[in-house]
């Protein structure tokens, strides 16, 4: 007869089964002959590090002197770009406060954007006419040219070194970047 016994179904029977243990030992390997392999894997893959790479005692991979630079320089690159960029907006920002901030505000028309400030080049004339709102803008190409000298500095290091793989996918990056920046403006 089938009973249910915590949602499995089981065969009832009065009739016992004898159950057969049987031992098996395992030979164990020669583990010298595997930690020599290890060794011997691990040295061959220490000397195929390319670019002069040094490997400290921890056998961990640490950076050449030229890519600790280039790294510093592109990181100081970005931090000091945003940090410019963010001065020149709220100084544009505070010297058009102080010109127009008691000024009302017109919300019942929309205006857009004035036309000099719709091309990089309009924006500089701007700035050298003495608009706030241009310095305003000057900041924000600032901010947006920050990356893009970071890809360029990426692709003529990535020349240097010749690692040409990296030079095509940073030519596609730059080219990218550039289309967006002025390929609406021709």
């Amino acid at each position: 007869m089938y009973i249910l016994n915590s949602g499995f179904w089981t065969l009832s029977s009065s009739i016992h089964s004898e159950i057969e243990v049987v031992a098996v030992a395992l030979q164990p390997e020669n583990l010298d002959n595997n930690i020599e392999k290890l060794e011997e894997k691990r040295n061959n893959t220490a000397t195929s590090i390319p670019h002069g790479c040094e490997i400290d005692s921890n056998n961990n991979v640490t950076k050449t002197l030229s890519e600790r630079q280039l790294e510093y320089l592109l990181s100081n690159l970005l931090k000091y770009g945003v940090l410019i960029a963010s001065t020149v907006v709220f100084l544009g920002g505070v010297l058009y406060l102080i010109h127009h901030g008691t000024e009302p505000v017109k919300y019942q028309v929309f205006r857009g954007e004035p036309s000099q400030f719709r091309s990089p080049a309009g924006v500089i004339n701007a700035v050298f006419s003495g608009s706030r709102r241009g310095i305003i803008q000057m900041g924000l190409l600032l901010l947006i040219a920050t990356p893009i000298m970071r890809v360029i500095i990426s692709l003529l290091a990535f020349l240097w070194r010749r690692e040409f793989i990296y030079v095509a996918v940073t030519s596609l990056v730059l080219a990218s970047l550039t289309y967006s920046l002025v390929g609406a403006y021709y």
